[in-house]
């Protein structure tokens, strides 16, 4: 390979590297600048605290917020994070661990699952998001489902509405 050949690769090299350079540096600045420098851990917000709810049409979409509004009153009532409780009940093994680490007996959990969608249905109706007569059904469920039925609803969104058909049946 001739000298003109080396050099002319050698510039090739140095050029890209420059370009490689420059774009690291450019999102390590950019990473900076948008707050990267620092890890401050996400603040999470009190379940006791009314949380507003955009306005949504569609049964499916109400009880996606009837849901998480029952999980911010149960988590309320247990003095917890929401996002705990909501951790703590995937299964049965995290249900009872949760329970231990809080001091929380089953009956107290329970309790405090019921009193959550209870207060998701008030609050529903008190911002028109239920009809009086579907919180009335929604409230009859509450009251008369099995608390896996509920803790269910509470995990996939499905229990609950399948349990309401089952009140129909009745």
């Amino acid at each position: 390979m001739s000298d003109a050949g080396t050099r002319t690769g050698n510039r090739a090299g140095v050029l890209a590297l420059a370009l490689v350079a420059a774009t690291v540096a450019a999102l390590v600045v950019t990473y900076v600048a948008l707050g990267g420098g620092s890890y401050k851990p996400l603040e999470l917000a009190d379940p006791c605290k009314p949380r507003p709810l955009p306005r949504v049409e569609g049964f499916e979409k109400v009880s996606q917020q009837l849901l998480l509004s029952a999980l911010d009153g149960a988590a309320c009532r247990l003095r917890v994070p929401r996002e705990e409780l909501a951790l703590a009940l995937a299964d049965a093994d995290a249900r009872a661990r949760f329970a231990r680490e809080h001091r929380i007996s089953e009956t107290a959990l329970e309790e405090a699952i019921r009193d959550g969608l209870d207060r998701a249905v008030v609050d529903a109706e008190r911002g028109n998001r239920l009809s009086e007569g579907e919180a009335s059904i929604l409230r009859g469920a509450v009251e008369a489902l099995p608390i896996g039925a509920l803790i269910d609803a509470l995990r996939t969104g499905e229990g609950l509405t399948s349990g309401i058909g089952e009140l129909f049946r009745r």
